[in-house]
This record gives C-alpha cells, structure tokens and sequence, in this order.
C-alpha cells in the first residue's frame, strides 16, 4: 500500500478483507465501544456540572433573566 493511504483506509480494507460475519463482529464492538465512550464522556460533563453547582456557579431563573442577563 502506498504511504499516502490514510489510517482510516487502511482499516476500512483490513474490515473488508474479513468475512461478513466477523465483520458484523466489528461493527458491533466498534458500537459498545462508541456507547461506552459517550457514557464517561457524558459522566465527565455531569460530574463537572455537579462541581460547579456545589462550588455556588449556577444560577437558576427564567428565560427573561437569562436573556436581561446577556445585555449586561
């Protein structure tokens, strides 16, 4: 394979070279892991949004209070 093939193509080729039924095995793994990944992810925002909430950052009101506030 010349050098200019990317990372991405390469791997694409190394999942077609695989039978059909080891590539859905592919394609489901790939997907656990994608939901894994956006589960810490989502923990991390929360856990963030926790601390700022405990530390006295977030400020409750209405839309009218937020939008008077953007012209401050």
């Amino acid at each position: 394979m010349p050098e200019s093939i990317s990372a991405f193509q390469k791997a694409i080729d190394a999942v077609e070279s695989l039978s059909l039924q080891d590539q859905e095995a592919v394609l489901s793994l790939l997907q656990k892991r994608i939901a894994d990944q956006r589960r810490q992810e989502l923990s991390h925002s929360v856990a963030e949004v926790c601390q700022e909430f405990a530390q006295g950052n977030v400020q409750f009101g209405s839309v009218d209070d937020f939008m008077a506030g953007l012209d401050d």
